[in-house]
């Protein structure tokens, strides 16, 4: 049996959904490793650094949880860190057809690595980073859809960036 388990993405910011799906990775697996991807494309407004520094907060006390960073292929990554299975997260059905595209296009280049989907808590369905980011731009608190740690730093960021 696999013990452990890849949960990779941007996490920019780090959500309470995000949270939820570690927990429940590691109710599964022995462990459970995070990795923030480096990806430019999604034009990221937190540093790779900053989305490290705040995963590493988020689940620090967790047992058998790890935070890193990797560029390039999942699978080749998964490979490196020897996880057969890779955890996706799906809230809504909108999300499917991207992951399962995903998911397929990671199958046929690594066979021997899996994906796995969990939904998040109900409370967390409809959460995105994206989102989060979009709300409190416009001055919304979201304090309820991340750490307090993860709000004020989007809070300065935006800030900042908004002097720019």
């Amino acid at each position: 049996m696999c013990q452990i388990a890849l949960y990779p993405g941007t996490f920019d910011p780090v959500t309470n959904g995000h949270i939820d799906l570690i927990c429940r990775a590691r109710e599964i697996f022995s462990e459970v490793t995070v990795a923030v991807a480096h990806n430019p494309h999604k034009k990221p407004i937190f540093s790779f650094e900053e989305r490290m520094a705040m995963l590493k907060k988020a689940v620090a006390g967790m047992d058998g949880v790890n935070v890193t960073h990797f560029d390039g292929l999942v699978v080749d990554f998964a490979h490196k860190m020897k996880a057969k299975v890779l955890i996706r997260g799906l809230r809504m059905l909108s999300d499917f057809e991207y992951e399962f595209q995903m998911a397929l296009t990671n199958r046929k280049l690594a066979a021997d690595v899996e994906t796995i989907f969990l939904m998040p808590h109900e409370s967390y369905s409809y959460l995105s980073a994206k989102l989060i980011k979009e709300a409190a731009a416009l001055g919304a608190s979201v304090s309820s859809f991340v750490p307090d740690f993860v709000e004020s730093a989007l809070q300065k960021k935006l800030r900042r960036n908004k002097g720019k």
